[in-house]
């Protein structure tokens, strides 16, 4: 019975103890983390403060976090929250045994509305804080209220008050908690040694500062952050404008503003927060009176060279394909009246000036959702080569007489009734001679549209309406001096034969066209597709038009089908012959052109596409020729090659950090230029192995 009793006891104990062990614990808990707190009054946000158990006896100091929830479409702001709202703040009277706190601010995002620029988080956001307390072994008791600002269309100012309780000593770590702490401290900008120079200049009459920061590695898609420690700095507001990367330096403009001071940013200390690929970090400046160039103005010069690259886009490789259609609009205008000249040169440069308008757009989207951008990136679509092939297909067979589009006879009444022919053939003309001009670039093209890239969305399009005038530009003038047209020869009989060199030539775009096609879809099958499409043609051919007719177009094919491997081998200057391409080209590897150099070789890079007309008449009339095709093959230069003929993020990643945006892009690497040479769009032998030989050290720099 004593037995029982005291097993009765000792059971009675374990459970008094076990008891106690859960209401210290749930105690030790409740005193580490407010729970969620909400106002109903405004229940689209949802807040707590939480000790993560982690601390530091030495320097007396304690880890926690501000964790807050937003519902959709809601916003709290950064340590600086911009030209609006208001940062989250807590006030610590009444708490004892603290001395002091420390907000750790992740990086923001930037919020726009109604042309007001801000800085905060939105969903869910940790942001965390270091408590300094006075004695270690004593109680810590908070006695707080948080104020928070959130928007939406509306701002709301919410406090949130709050009581925690708790002995440093005796906290123990929460592993939740810690690592919640953990991802939001990594996102924190920290100094770092990768920023090498931080300048600021102010200016005082333009109101706009300009930052410069250099790294130790070229930059890729940076972002910049303005803001103040310094109770005047921390009225302004610091909106940037344009951005300009020159390899391993970065110049941003920002355009300053404040409602409540007049504005002299002149030596008062300033934060430049940055974000890039491989870095977060934050560094001081402060900036020194002097000129700052005006984005507008930089504008203006981007301006004129998107109208000049426009203009030399028309005298490039690749646009030799359409010709035929330019020839053609112009000699068909001889002896129209001054009126319908005008219309149709005015029709087809609206065509172009509404291609440029669609890739402008079709790059904006591309932005909006980070995939990688860049001139001429259509072109990895099979879907956009497909269309490209069905309309030169239709354009060249429409010019060699195998058919007719007619109009439906209340179209052509309509027409009639207006007096004259339908401008829509000239609109689409010009529209698809430029979808098709686009594999090309061209000096002055490649700067304007990485400016454009890298700007806003207003400069983006700003700056492809400025490369669809330059274009234009000669059918502008053709049309503001209709007169220009009847200097050209009468058309008659020789027209007929002279389109079918025009048809002849669409066609051969249509087979380069299905060459780029088979990259995406096997050539076993579009070879069906074109004999197929061939034999239907033929057969319509001779059916409407009789036997002669047949023959003609059949050897017009036959002539198109082997001009076509002519036209891979036909360069801006002449008639090459290529030597064999047995250079070994090794996949671009940044890391490999760092250790090449550092063993005293030379690295050649060439940045190339399939669909890129320009790239390949550099390759066989300059890289597959002597003296660049020998120099290559030496033992102490590594030919290197990015393929951009299919998305690459790899060799988009390059192509950004170098500032470029299109192909071709060729740069050289060596012990006397670690940094690269970059070479221009179009190569001649003499400046490749120049910059082989300066790059090596066998040239003085």
């Amino acid at each position: 019975m004593n037995r029982i009793n005291t097993i009765r006891l000792f059971n009675q104990l374990v459970g008094v103890i076990t008891l106690v062990l859960l209401i210290c614990s749930s105690r030790v808990w409740a005193q580490t983390n407010t729970g969620w707190m909400n106002n109903s009054e405004h229940p689209p946000v949802n807040t707590r403060f939480v000790l993560t158990g982690q601390g530091n006896p030495s320097d007396h100091t304690v880890e926690g976090f501000l964790e807050v929830k937003l519902d959709d479409g809601w916003k709290t702001y950064w340590r600086s929250p911009g030209e609006g709202g208001v940062a989250p703040k807590i006030d610590w009277q009444g708490s004892s045994n603290l001395t002091d706190n420390e907000w750790h601010w992740p990086y923001p995002k930037p919020f726009e509305l109604l042309g007001i620029h801000t800085l905060g988080y939105e969903n869910d956001v940790v942001i965390p804080l270091t408590l300094h307390v006075e004695d270690w072994h004593r109680p810590v008791e908070l006695n707080a209220t948080l104020t928070l600002s959130s928007c939406e269309t509306v701002c709301v100012l919410t406090d949130y008050p709050f009581s925690l309780v708790f002995t440093p000593e005796q906290l123990d770590i929460n592993d939740g908690f810690a690592f919640q702490y953990a991802q939001a401290i990594s996102q924190v900008p920290r100094t770092t040694a990768q920023i090498l120079e931080s300048v600021a200049h102010w200016d005082q009459k333009k109101r706009l500062l300009e930052v410069s920061l250099t790294r130790s590695s070229p930059w890729s898609h940076p972002e910049f952050i303005v803001d103040s420690f310094d109770e005047q700095g921390k009225e302004y507001s610091f909106k940037p404008l344009s951005t300009r990367l020159e390899n391993n330096k970065a110049t941003v403009t920002f355009e300053v503003s404040s409602w409540k001071r007049e504005i002299n940013v002149a030596h008062i200390p300033l934060t430049v927060t940055v974000k890039d690929q491989g870095l977060l970090a934050e560094t001081d400046v402060a900036a020194t009176l002097g000129g700052v160039e005006s984005p507008q103005s930089s504008l203006w010069i981007m301006l004129v060279f998107a109208l000049a690259g426009g203009l030399i886009l028309n005298v490039m490789p690749c646009v030799l394909p359409v010709l035929g259609l330019k020839l053609s609009s112009v000699i068909s205008a001889h002896g129209l009246k001054k009126s319908q000249i005008r219309r149709q040169f005015l029709a087809s440069s609206a065509g172009i000036l509404f291609s440029f308008w669609l890739l402008a757009a079709l790059l904006w989207g591309l932005k909006l959702t980070g995939s990688a951008v860049g001139w001429g990136i259509q072109f990895q679509s099979p879907w956009f080569i497909g269309l490209m092939v069905l309309v030169t297909g239709v354009f060249g067979a429409n010019m060699l007489g195998l058919f007719h589009i007619t109009l439906p006879s209340r179209v052509n009444t309509w027409i009639a009734a207006r007096g004259g022919e339908s401008q829509v053939g000239h609109f689409t003309q010009g529209m698809f001679a430029t979808l098709l001009a686009t594999p090309c670039s061209a000096p002055l093209l490649g700067t304007a549209v990485a400016f454009a890239l890298g700007a806003s969305s207003a400069e983006l399009f700003i700056i492809f309406t400025a490369l669809g005038l330059g274009m234009a530009l000669p059918w502008i003038i053709v049309s503001t001096f209709p007169q220009l047209a009847n200097l050209l020869p009468k058309p008659g009989r020789w027209m007929n034969k002279v389109k079918y060199l025009f048809g002849a030539m669409m066609l051969m775009t249509s087979l380069w066209l299905m060459y780029l096609l088979s990259n995406h879809i096997p050539l076993f099958w579009l070879t069906i597709i074109a004999l197929i499409s061939a034999v239907v043609m033929l057969k319509s051919i001779k059916r409407v038009h009789g036997d002669k007719a047949f023959l003609v177009t059949g050897a017009i094919l036959l002539f198109a089908l082997s001009s076509s491997l002519v036209l891979g081998s036909v360069t801006a200057d002449r008639w090459a012959k290529p030597l064999p391409d047995d250079l070994v080209w090794h996949p671009l590897d940044k890391a490999a052109i760092s250790r090449s150099v550092n063993q005293g070789k030379t690295v050649f890079v060439n940045v190339t596409a399939d669909w890129c007309v320009t790239c390949q008449a550099n390759k066989i009339g300059v890289l597959l020729q002597d003296p660049v095709y020998s120099t290559l093959k030496q033992d102490g230069v590594i030919p290197m090659q990015g393929d951009w003929t299919h998305p690459n993020g790899e060799v988009s990643r390059y192509l950004r950090e170098n500032g470029r945006f299109g192909v071709p892009f060729n740069i050289v690497y060596g012990p006397n230029a670690p940094e690269g040479i970059p070479l221009p769009v179009i190569l001649t032998d003499d400046m490749v192995v120049k910059a082989i030989e300066l790059a090596g050290g066998n040239q003085k720099v």
